[in-house]
């Protein structure tokens, strides 16, 4: 029967390193140095290069990024020229369905001037280049900007 007073020990107490008893001098820490020593594994932090100057502070910095780039996804008057036919509206939704751009749904559109265009077009887009405008408006077609 169970009784307080004869509970059986169902847990091991860890093992004290440096007490003595069967691993020499050294009781497994190897030779002097800051990882022999008391509380060594609190102090050392990760990446820790014992004391010469860090990688990351060695490296010299290059570049910037800056957070208020707009990223386009760009396409070519080429491209509307063989995916649509004359008198379509082409904007971001149907360029998507169409596997032309890919992907957030908020990246943003800019149409360039590569190419030659026969066909009429509404192209709406975030952004054109002056080429392109010049081919849609040439083929009797309307380039519209998406407002901010």
């Amino acid at each position: 029967m169970f009784q307080l007073n004869n509970l059986l020990v169902t847990t091991k107490k860890p093992k004290r390193v440096g007490r003595g008893g069967g691993r020499g001098g050294t009781s497994g820490k190897g030779h002097k140095g800051q990882k022999a020593r008391t509380g060594s594994s609190a102090e050392l932090r990760p990446f820790f290069e014992g004391g010469q100057m860090p990688f990351a502070r060695r490296v010299p910095r290059r570049g910037f990024t800056s957070i208020a780039k707009k990223e386009y996804n760009l396409i070519n008057i080429v491209l509307l020229e063989a995916c649509f036919e004359s008198g379509d509206v082409v904007d971001k939704t149907v360029l998507r369905e169409r596997g032309l751009i890919k992907g957030r749904e908020s990246s943003l559109v800019k149409i360039l001037g590569d190419g030659t265009l026969t066909k009429k077009l509404t192209v709406i887009a975030d952004a054109f280049s002056k080429t392109a405008v010049a081919a849609i408006e040439q083929a009797k077609g309307v380039a519209q900007l998406i407002a901010d």
